[in-house]
């Protein structure tokens, strides 16, 4: 209620001084016209932004999946999609110990400056991470873009830490106790993609159990071998818009993530908002989540590179959570990001702010 009233009082206080430079100044018609109609527009932007902050805080009131439309704020329940055969490319590891702890991470096909396969940036919290939120505020000369099967073949991919790779939580995982092994480690998604393997855009959540040799995989849990032990499952799926690439500014991918609640990805392109929740006892990733990465990567495993037309540029948003107001510490872009997929942009700098709004915000293009 307050953030709205501020915005209101805002919204005020620009109509008044446009309103009162415009009876003091003879303006044509037409001038006067245009300034109105950008007022209002950036009015219209403002409620957008708030309403997406204030939709994702709000959240599913229970898991499963669910859409919400501008302005209302009552999510609507949806019927899930078919659970997804997608599976992620999960961190390419040279080898890994029989306690899940990495040794050193291979660059996958791409130059040492394109984002993804490792390298990235990550925002690191001071504590743990609850939310996060990532978006694209300025896309300039995208066009195109194509995957190993066609064209506007991509994934957005919110990645959380592997538990073991913070130092502050240790070297182990509380689900390692919880159920039954002896060390592990785990790795959570929450994943934007518009093909799937099956053609059909969709939102979910890719959770990754990593073990030892010896161990085994949770009951319907798939199973993955590259020199370590992983399992893996998808949550159920919300059908989603395919957005085409040159459309990126409008969209933004944020998760959440409840200890003894819900982790929930929620997808917003313009005025609709589709959310999937699941129990937050899949991982327990609240328990363990520090850093966070976000870009726009391969649509999986079957086609890991994002590649966009030449004179492309995209600029990164990585707002979180921590209950605090640091900013939060740009990790990378050597071992900076987690998922094996990658794409064709070149990453610059990285900068961190705090405040309201903890972020870090860089650019990548070809």
């Amino acid at each position: 209620m307050q953030s709205k009233l501020k915005f209101g009082v805002r919204s005020m206080i620009h109509v008044a001084v446009v309103a009162g430079l415009l009876s003091m100044v003879p303006l044509s018609s037409t001038f006067a016209a245009q300034v109105t109609n950008n007022i209002a527009v950036e009015a219209q932007a403002q409620a957008l932004q708030s309403w997406h902050e204030n939709i994702k805080k709000l959240g599913p009131p229970a898991a499963g999946c669910w859409s919400a439309t501008y302005p209302n704020h009552l999510w609507k329940k949806e019927v899930c999609g078919k659970v997804s055969a997608y599976r992620s490319t999960p961190p390419t590891i040279a080898s890994r110990d029989v306690l899940g702890n990495f040794a050193t991470r291979a660059m996958g096909n791409k130059s040492a400056q394109q984002a993804g396969s490792g390298t990235d940036y990550s925002a690191l919290t001071s504590n743990l991470t609850s939310s996060a939120v990532g978006s694209f505020p300025v896309v300039r000369g995208v066009k195109s873009e194509s995957g190993n099967y066609g064209s506007n073949e991509y994934t957005l991919q919110l990645n959380t830490n592997i538990s073991d790779d913070v130092v502050q939580l240790g070297n182990t995982s509380p689900y390692c106790a919880d159920n039954g092994y002896a060390a592990c480690s785990t790795w959570q998604q929450f994943i934007y993609s518009t093909d799937n393997g099956g053609g059909n855009p969709q939102a979910f959540i890719q959770n990754w159990l990593f073990i030892g040799p010896g161990d085994s995989c949770p009951s319907g849990w798939g199973s993955f071998s590259q020199g370590y032990y992983g399992c893996y499952t998808n949550s159920d799926a919300v059908a989603v818009p395919n957005v085409p690439v040159a459309n990126l500014a409008k969209v933004k991918l944020s998760g959440t993530a409840s200890a003894n609640g819900l982790d929930t990805v929620t997808f917003t392109y313009g005025t609709v908002a589709y959310a999937i929740s699941q129990s937050d006892s899949t991982l327990e990733i609240a328990s363990t989540w520090m850093q966070s990465e976000f870009n726009i990567v391969g649509d999986g495993s079957q086609s890991p590179a994002a590649n966009f037309n030449s004179g492309s540029s995209l600029t990164v948003k990585l707002a979180v959570s921590d209950g605090s107001t640091n900013a939060p510490t740009c990790v990378g872009p050597a071992n900076g990001g987690t998922t094996g997929e990658y794409n064709n942009l070149n990453l610059g700098a990285c900068t961190a702010a705090g405040g309201a709004t903890p972020s870090i915000q860089f650019t990548e293009s070809n």
